[in-house]
């Protein structure tokens, strides 16, 4: 892929940087505030960006781990959120190489649309899992919480691979 002007050359990922920040995400996750209906899925999001950044590391199959993790924290009928999971990493791994296209901004506002399906598909899941009530409208907070998160989230995640490497005199990058 050509970088546009101005875009840095990333260093490689350490897989112990996206292990540790998937655990934290499912820590997040896990916290009783996570059964308010506006709070934002955490998992969602870092399954997301890696998806997007490392699929050969974060793909469907840690997708599907994590949202049994979270069905059986939550006591929910086991599968519904591995499924939504599967399906979102699915989805932004077709878009993948547009989505790397634009800055973190744009990225936002093209992964509102994943994240608002990916919340209609759980909440259909739900309802024809036996759910007796609709969470609200709170419950449309949600998707909008985690666009606007996109942003930090990249630049927070992409930090330890933008710092430079060691300068070496006679190596043009």
């Amino acid at each position: 892929m050509i970088l546009s002007k101005g875009q840095q050359l990333l260093l490689p990922v350490n897989p112990v940087f996206v292990v540790a920040s998937l655990v934290a995400a499912l820590a997040l996750n896990l916290l009783p505030l996570g059964r308010v209906a506006w709070m934002p899925d955490w998992l969602m999001v870092l399954l997301v960006f890696w998806g997007m950044h490392q699929p050969r590391r974060v793909g469907m199959g840690v997708a599907f781990v994590l949202g049994l993790a979270i069905d059986v924290h939550q006591s929910t009928l086991l599968g519904q959120h591995a499924l939504v999971y599967c399906v979102l990493v699915f989805g932004v791994q077709l878009l993948q190489w547009r989505l790397l296209w634009f800055n973190p901004l744009w990225q936002a506002l093209q992964l509102l649309p994943l994240f608002v399906g990916a919340h209609l598909f759980l909440l259909a899941l739900r309802l024809l899992g036996g759910a007796a009530l609709l969470p609200g409208w709170p419950a449309l907070v949600a998707p909008l919480l985690e666009a606007l998160i996109w942003p930090l989230a990249s630049l927070v995640l992409l930090a330890p691979q933008r710092r430079p490497p060691d300068q070496d005199d006679n190596r043009p990058l």
